[in-house]
């Protein structure tokens, strides 16, 4: 009791014009630096303006005294919680002198000096070679080299790969440094207490070798993959590397054309984790168990719709048009999954079926995991939700397929749902007479003239299935009449719901539909579209009814059947007309027993017809899976579905970077994906300060593709995009072209 009477009441007394920590902690920081640490009502640290070691002192005090917590002492300092950790272990190790911070920029000198650079020139005009120039002045040969290189080269003379850090004057950068040590974070992520992720710490250096990565950093940003993933999963596990970081790694990965986790083998970890802002990048394992880890939340789909959603928002007029189609992803793997037609192999096998839409440019809006053997039809009835979600209430969005989506009561679920359609006419159709055509000229949305042979009527189909069944749909009919095969003329008809659209507008947006087909091809060369990146599987559902094949046996069994009437029918036919044709002269006789004889093969082919009619009608057309196939299974679709989302990422980061370059490249249509395929793999200086990250790149193979990268980097520094997880700026610069020497 008389312990407690006598403790002393702590005094929470802050001066006016501090800012508060914690519970009678604050802090009153001077607008030149300087900075006084109140703790209940007394001053007890202070540090003068530059004076940075006695700043963290009193960080790491404060930490220590238990007068706020680690998280509190942070924010207080503008640091993160690592960095208090890291100052507390330097000055245990070194005292007050481990806080002083190093001097940033080149360790030492540079032997370059005035006078070296003479000696160098003056041994490079008696004729030596680099090797012995660099042994008489004491230098190595890439020093000589920088030395002796053409003036304007690449600015590889004394200072090469200097780079301005924020507008500042260039200064020499060490060629690949070491990266800045982030042994303690990984300590402390190890036991789950560095939080969601390390944060990216750059070192200023030359001749990073994938600094190119860089430029798809503003497209990436533009497709709001980061965004729509934080929004989506949320606060993640604690690791050392976060949502983000692994987001960005998948697909730099991407766009190196290593998309699959097992890439991450053929590119170094070190030449990536540059580019990261780490020491190194995540190896095949961690990527699998971050993968893994967001499969198990389930929401996959989520994520697509959520891009999906953004692209729309960010290209409206680009999603006036859908175009939608079924993919199926072929399985060569050992499990029981369910066979489906494969159009570019030509024959049924194990495969996985996915709907796919893409907007009027052809690119990748989202995709679903459809049902086994389910129709185009049917996927489209059942996509019509999602693309409400992605159009928006009350905007009439013209949805586009092929043939695979006929039916006449989907048309008219397509329009009552407030879409409008286009597609391919199926099934036999009379072709209208030559008069109804005229020649029609139009302009598509690439700026390419068409000319087309057109007729514009229009049509009334029966609906024959559904509760619309006896009613009847009527659409605009536009044929096309063009040469065919061996110089004849087809004609091609097109329906649609758009009565404004020109006939000429109707047609080339109808073949508009191979740009989602080129997107497939491109994505599978380049982007693994149907890689297996996942060896997960669940049971199929049991219970799924399925085609009988006992149902296609008896089907068959009545063609036969069938098939033998006809035979049967034409051998008693002519052994009758070979005994009503006897001599000449000579009357015919047949008798009954002839008769019988005749017609008992066709007697028994009708019975085996009438049986194998009776079999068909009793075989069920459809049976239960689980009586089928017990061990029939899906191929897992969380993880394909994340990595489809990383993957359409990073084709339309790849396609903005290309179409920026339409008026810069003389080549664009025909190079400007193989221009951004080099861009992204060149070398180059990374320079962090004052609020900005510098990228300079190296120049490219030509000159013409190095001004072309020049125009690319002044559209990308206009976006004003930041690193992700940090505030600095990103900004682009290229070298020169090196000239003739």
């Amino acid at each position: 009791m008389m312990a407690r009477m006598l403790t002393q009441v702590p005094l929470p007394l802050l001066p006016g014009d501090a800012a508060e920590i914690a519970p009678g902690v604050g802090m009153v920081t001077g607008p030149d630096g300087s900075g006084v640490m109140w703790v209940h009502g007394l001053a007890t640290f202070a540090w003068d303006a530059g004076d940075e070691a006695g700043r963290r002192l009193a960080a790491v005090q404060l930490w220590k005294l238990k007068a706020a917590t680690q998280a509190q002492v942070a924010e207080a300092f503008g640091v993160i919680p690592v960095s208090v950790w890291r100052w507390e272990k330097a000055l245990a190790a070194g005292g007050v002198a481990g806080l002083v911070p190093d001097r940033k920029g080149p360790r030492r000198a540079s032997k370059l000096t005035p006078g070296v650079v003479a000696r160098i020139r003056e041994l490079d005009g008696q004729g030596l070679g680099k090797a012995g120039i660099a042994a008489a002045a004491g230098v190595s040969e890439s020093s000589v080299r920088n030395v002796l290189r053409p003036a304007g080269a690449d600015g590889d003379g004394p200072g090469a790969g200097a780079g301005p850090a924020a507008g500042g004057p260039r200064e020499a950068l060490p060629v690949l440094p070491d990266p800045v040590a982030r042994d303690g974070e990984r300590v402390l992520a190890r036991f789950g207490l560095l939080g969601e992720g390390a944060a990216p710490v750059f070192t200023p250096g030359a001749r990073y070798p994938l600094a190119g990565l860089l430029l798809a950093l503003p497209a990436l940003e533009g497709t709001g993959l980061l965004a729509c993933a934080r929004a989506t999963y949320g606060r993640v596990r604690n690791g050392f590397y976060g949502l983000e970081v692994m987001l960005v790694v998948l697909v730099f990965l991407a766009l190196l054309r290593e998309p699959r986790a097992e890439g991450a083998t053929r590119v170094s970890p070190a030449a990536l984790g540059r580019v990261l802002g780490l020491d190194r990048a995540p190896e095949v394992k961690t990527i699998r168990r971050k993968l893994a880890g967001l499969a198990a939340a389930g929401k996959a789909a989520d994520l697509i719709m959520a891009l999906a959603r953004h692209h729309a928002a960010a290209r409206p007029a680009a999603v006036g048009f859908l175009y939608a189609d079924g993919h199926a992803r072929a399985y060569f793997g050992t499990r029981q999954v369910q066979k489906m037609h494969v159009a570019r192999l030509k024959f049924p096998g194990p495969a996985t079926e996915e709907t796919w839409v893409t907007d009027a440019a052809g690119d990748p809006v989202f995709m679903v995991i459809a049902e086994p053997s389910a129709s185009l039809a049917g996927q489209l009835r059942a996509l019509l939700p999602q693309l409400r979600q992605v159009a928006g209430d009350g905007r009439r969005v013209t949805v586009c397929f092929d043939r695979g989506g006929w039916s006449p009561a989907l048309f008219a679920d397509i329009t009552s749902a407030g879409f409008d359609l286009l597609t391919y006419r199926k099934g036999p159709a009379a072709d209208l007479p030559g008069p109804a055509f005229t020649t029609v000229a139009c302009t598509d949305d690439r700026g390419r003239a068409h000319e087309y042979q057109l007729a514009d009527t229009t049509v009334a189909l029966e609906i024959s299935e559904g509760p619309r069944k006896g009613g009847h749909v009527t659409l605009r009919q536009v044929t096309r009449r063009e040469p065919a095969s061996g110089g004849a003329i087809r004609q091609v008809h097109t329906l649609t719901s758009r009565t404004d659209l020109p006939a000429g507008e109707v047609c080339w947006r109808m073949s508009s539909r191979w740009r989602e087909e080129n997107y497939f091809r491109y994505a599978r060369t380049h982007f693994a579209l149907d890689a297996l990146d996942s060896y997960a599987a669940v049971p199929d559902d049991p219970d799924r009814l399925v085609p009988s094949p006992a149902k296609k046996a008896a089907a068959a069994r009545v063609r036969r059947a069938e098939a033998a009437i006809g035979a049967a029918e034409a051998g008693r036919d002519a052994s009758l007309l070979e005994l009503r044709s006897p001599a000449p002269g000579h009357p015919a006789l047949i008798a009954n027993q002839q008769l019988n004889e005749l017609n008992a093969p066709v007697q028994a082919a009708y019975d085996e017809l009438e049986a194998a009619e009776a079999a068909a009608a009793a075989t069920p057309a459809r049976v239960r899976l689980g009586d089928l196939a017990p061990d029939m299974v899906r191929l897992d679709a969380e993880t394909k579905q994340i990595t489809h989302a990383i993957r359409m990422a990073a084709y339309n980061a790849e396609t903005l970077l290309a179409r920026a370059l339409a008026g810069h490249y003389a080549r664009a249509d025909d190079e400007a994906y193989a221009l951004i395929r080099e861009a992204l793999t060149t070398s180059g200086d990374i320079c962090p300060g004052n609020g900005e990250l510098l990228i300079r790149l190296d120049p490219l193979t030509a000159p013409r593709r190095t001004q072309a990268l020049a125009a690319l980097c002044d559209q990308l520094n206009q976006a004003g995009s930041t690193y992700p997880g940090t505030d600095l700026t990103l900004r682009y610069e290229v070298k020169p072209h090196p000239g003739p020497a």
